[in-house]
């Protein structure tokens, strides 16, 4: 079985270049998984923010799961929204 990927989210927040990391981790991957530290957002709110923004980014082909500050990325083959 093949290893999932995992990233984190620190102190600089969600930026730009992050966002094209992991479009560019997609290409050759189907899930991912983002840390987002306490250092990146003070609560479950604004974590659910930083995942509708990338989620937002990538596309209509990828789906996310929130469990607690992990974040579980995954692309599909057609578009799902």
């Amino acid at each position: 079985m093949k290893q999932i990927k995992r990233l984190q989210i620190g102190k600089k927040g969600l930026t730009q270049e992050f966002i094209e990391q992991v479009n560019t981790m997609f290409k050759h991957e189907k899930v991912i998984k983002i840390s987002i530290l306490k250092s990146a957002c003070r609560d479950k709110k604004e974590a659910e923010g930083i995942a509708k923004e990338i989620v937002n980014a990538l596309g209509k082909r990828f789906d996310y799961k929130l469990v607690g500050y992990v974040l579980t990325i995954i692309r599909f083959r057609k578009d799902q929204r």
